[in-house]
């Protein structure tokens, strides 16, 4: 009985062994199973993401070693092996912030860059109109001021003291035709001699060998050479107003019959031309409000309209020049200050986005569109564009969500794949 007691447990004991002997062999199969599908496409190159292999080695184009992939995307964080292998030329896994397009009516605007100028619609020139040697000159440097009927210069001319003889002798002969002293006397007027001079030789019977000569304007004097005006001794246009200080005409010197001696411009009215780019000039209009911001007031701005649009583009030039019509009544305004202008065109209404969610490659703009864990890289048509903002006119729908930063997202030595340049 003992014996047959001792046969059975040694029978069950070796059913035991095999038994765990056979579990033993069933782990081992199961752990080599599980480490053959996790090892699964589970290697790469790291230069040719193309590559997907399920066992270690070198990549066939570049020879470089094989990374392992397992281990990068995490369950946890929603992203699957899928996602990880997506070509970064136009996909990226980032966790940034993110915002959706908006549609709204914003006020659109062109900024552009001018100077102040003398409003040339205000040059009066002030001519010789007979032949002469000025005696004294009473205007002595540029940008002096003068008013209407102001001593400017005293001038003997034998032409003039001749005519005013021949008036003085008219006007002492009783017999003397009063058509011809009336003719004298309108020649004597026309040569720029004053009412009140001729009424004095009439009664004197003194000729002035030295004529004063009067100021029909009223202004700022300015050199011959400033002149824009055509018939002017010299109508070249200078590039600063003041390189022809003091003035050109002396005391002393001949004139002769219509020389221009001086240009009279009128400091309180000047132009504020505005250089605006070519691509702007559609949106371009007459009374469009114009902001104008000087360097040394830039909280002040100078409210005015657009008063003149050029119609010819200059040679060689690359802007549409522009004029505003200023009043400088207080003398604020300095001619050649440069600023800032800024155009109100209209109003656009669309989707609008911040600039710092667009990229620009060239001629094309994208944004990265949000795709479950990554971001794609996705074209859009971009429209008009201000300081913060831009309008998107196609690409993008208002559920569409983006990252708020592309640049941070763009690889600069990266090509960016889109459907137009895949």
């Amino acid at each position: 009985m003992k014996e047959k007691m001792k046969a059975i447990s040694t029978v069950i004991g070796s059913i035991a062994i095999v038994l765990i002997l056979l579990q033993s062999c069933t782990d081992q199969k199961k752990e080599a199973a599980a480490e053959q599908v996790t090892s699964s496409a589970q290697y790469t190159c790291p230069m040719h993401h193309e590559i997907l292999e399920d066992h270690p080695g070198t990549c066939p184009i570049c020879g470089m070693t094989l990374i392992k992939k397992f281990g990068q995307a995490s369950e946890k964080a929603g992203i699957d092996l899928n996602t990880v292998l997506q070509s970064v030329n136009s996909n990226v896994i980032a966790n940034v912030n993110t915002i959706v397009p908006l549609a709204k009516e914003i006020p659109t605007h062109i900024t552009a860059k001018g100077y102040l100028d003398f409003d040339s619609r205000t040059f009066n020139n002030i001519s010789a109109r007979f032949s002469g040697r000025i005696e004294k000159l009473y205007i002595k440097y540029a940008f002096q001021e003068i008013h209407i009927g102001q001593r400017i210069f005293d001038i003997y001319s034998p032409e003039m003291v001749t005519a005013q003889q021949d008036f003085i002798f008219l006007a002492k002969n009783p017999a003397a035709d009063p058509e011809l002293l009336n003719a004298a006397k309108q020649k004597l007027l026309l040569n720029g001699m004053t009412g009140e001079q001729v009424k004095y030789l009439q009664t004197s019977g003194k000729p002035f060998y030295s004529l004063p000569v009067y100021s029909d304007f009223e202004g700022h004097v300015h050199d011959v050479a400033h002149s824009q005006i055509p018939g002017s001794a010299n109508t070249e246009p200078t590039g600063n107003v003041t390189d022809n200080i003091p003035l050109a005409i002396q005391q002393g010197m001949y004139v002769t019959k219509g020389q221009v001696l001086f240009n009279v411009v009128d400091p309180h009215r000047l132009w504020a031309i505005i250089k605006i780019d070519r691509s702007a000039m559609k949106s371009l209009k007459l009374n469009q409000l114009v902001k104008i911001y000087f360097p040394d007031a830039p909280a002040q701005p100078l409210n005015a309209k657009v008063d003149f649009i050029e119609p010819v583009l200059r040679d060689g030039d690359k802007t549409l020049s522009i004029r505003v019509y200023l009043h400088n009544m207080d003398h604020r305004l300095k001619v050649n200050s440069q600023f800032d202008a800024e155009i109100e065109t209209g109003k656009i209404n669309g989707f609008w986005i911040p600039r710092s969610a667009v990229v620009g490659l060239g001629k094309t703009k994208i944004v990265w569109l949000k795709n479950g864990a990554s971001f794609k890289a996705k074209q859009v048509v971009a429209g008009a564009i201000n300081e913060q903002e831009v309008q998107i006119t196609a690409g993008l729908s208002l559920r569409d969500s983006i990252a708020a930063n592309a640049q941070y997202l763009t690889d600069s030595e990266s090509f960016i794949k889109t459907k137009s340049n895949e």
